[in-house]
């Protein structure tokens, strides 16, 4: 299955791309923001992904535009380390008005995007185990660098740790009912698909007349911790914010609420009167995608996009 970017049109209206600008894509995947990007301006993309086969779609973009893309397989938390290292932004220097009086040439970062998110291609390998729809061994790790698995959550930590989980990352209601299944499934094997996982859940949740897999809350909320995303999202856009230019846009796209939480919370703290830096909303009202999308794209339909512009 092929990955749609969601909200493509929209974050490029509010993006507004322009030559000699420099941009950067924090959450690369298939490339999708990043091609709309250089092709709708002579400019520059910087790209991150903690997924290294991403790699397949950066090597296509880079023949295409040479020279103008260049990709980073490191977390989007370490935004200001990877274009200090690339010389986007002076190390140690952050501060605009801090550039000039530094000798330097750079201004910063024009705009920066993040697609947050589990993407499709990694929901189609089973072999990540990221879906209860694909049997699989217990991953669902972005990277392949990380010590911690789907496997270390259901085997290793306590009842207590998995229930709050499940419940504050998942919104799981059954989520006691659910750990307590788990342990003892793991004290007469270990536990280790995710055909296997799937089955413990649906042995204590019914599914009754929802629409939505017993399952799907649990698979959230365990990828959810093995990635850190909250807090991966929530130092990466504080992050972002710090090295924008004047007049430089932050774009955030989110696919559930706790996502969008974070972000409308650290959105409303930057654009605060008083503030070391001053932003302002682009969009007081969060953008949806519309009817037409989510009929071409389903996934569309739990996006929500904010952006914020920095002003000073």
């Amino acid at each position: 299955m092929t990955h749609t970017p969601v909200l493509l049109k929209e974050m490029l209206f509010q993006l507004a791309p322009h030559s000699g600008g420099i941009y950067v894509d924090a959450t690369f995947g298939a490339g999708g923001y990043s091609k709309a990007i250089l092709e709708s301006a002579d400019c520059k993309v910087y790209a991150i992904d903690r997924d290294e086969t991403v790699t397949k779609f950066y090597d296509d973009l880079n023949v295409k535009y040479p020279d103008r893309i260049n990709l980073f397989i490191e977390k989007f938390s370490n935004i200001k380390s990877i274009l200090n290292k690339s010389s986007v932004i002076p190390a140690g220097i952050q501060k605009k008005d801090n550039w000039s009086r530094a000798g330097m040439t750079s201004s910063g970062v024009d705009g920066i995007v993040f697609d947050v998110g589990v993407s499709s291609m990694q929901l189609d390998n089973g072999d990540r185990g990221f879906s209860f729809l694909r049997d699989g061994p217990l991953n669902m790790s972005m990277d392949n660098y990380s010590h911690m698995n789907a496997s270390t959550f259901v085997n290793a930590l306590r009842e207590e740790e998995i229930a709050n989980t499940i419940y504050n990352y998942g919104g799981e209601r059954h989520s006691r009912r659910i750990a307590r299944a788990i342990v003892n499934a793991r004290k007469k094997k270990i536990i280790k698909t995710t055909f296997e996982l799937a089955d413990i859940v649906r042995s204590v949740v019914f599914r009754g007349k929802s629409k939505i897999d017993p399952a799907t809350r649990t698979f959230q909320a365990v990828r959810i911790w093995v990635n850190d995303e909250l807090g991966e999202l929530e130092k990466g856009i504080k992050a972002a914010s710090e090295i924008l230019s004047e007049n430089g846009k932050l774009i955030v796209v989110t696919f559930h609420s706790l996502e969008d939480r974070i972000v409308k919370t650290v959105f409303k703290d930057l654009c605060e009167p008083g503030s070391t830096k001053t932003f302002s909303l682009l969009n007081k009202k969060v953008i949806k995608a519309s009817s037409e999308e989510i009929n071409v794209n389903p996934r569309a339909r739990s996006a929500k996009l904010r952006a914020i512009q920095r002003l000073s």
